[in-house]
């Protein structure tokens, strides 16, 4: 099934890093940073963390990677492109 993709309005609404979030985020570097903040908005969203790279809309990844301002092709160095699985991620 396609998914329908996000418009600015949407991006704004669930994507757009708050004030509290953005002091949680400051304190990690490079793809960290995105990744962190990525998870943490999902999260915020749907009450669960993706299963996958597959569930984070490219484009609300592009947003949030010009808010963190690291490059959006960082995140699949840290999620790996395939499924997460388990309570927690290793290297």
């Amino acid at each position: 099934m396609a998914r329908t993709p996000l418009d600015l309005g949407d991006l704004v609404e669930h994507w757009t890093l708050l004030k509290d979030e953005q002091g949680l985020v400051s304190g990690k570097r490079g793809a960290t940073r995105l990744g962190f903040a990525v998870l943490l908005k999902f999260y915020t969203q749907y009450g669960r963390f993706p299963r996958g790279r597959f569930e984070l809309p490219g484009e609300a990844v592009e947003f949030v990677a010009r808010q963190v301002q690291v490059p959006a092709a960082e995140l699949p160095a840290i999620c790996d492109c395939g499924t997460f699985s388990g309570r927690s991620r290793r290297a």
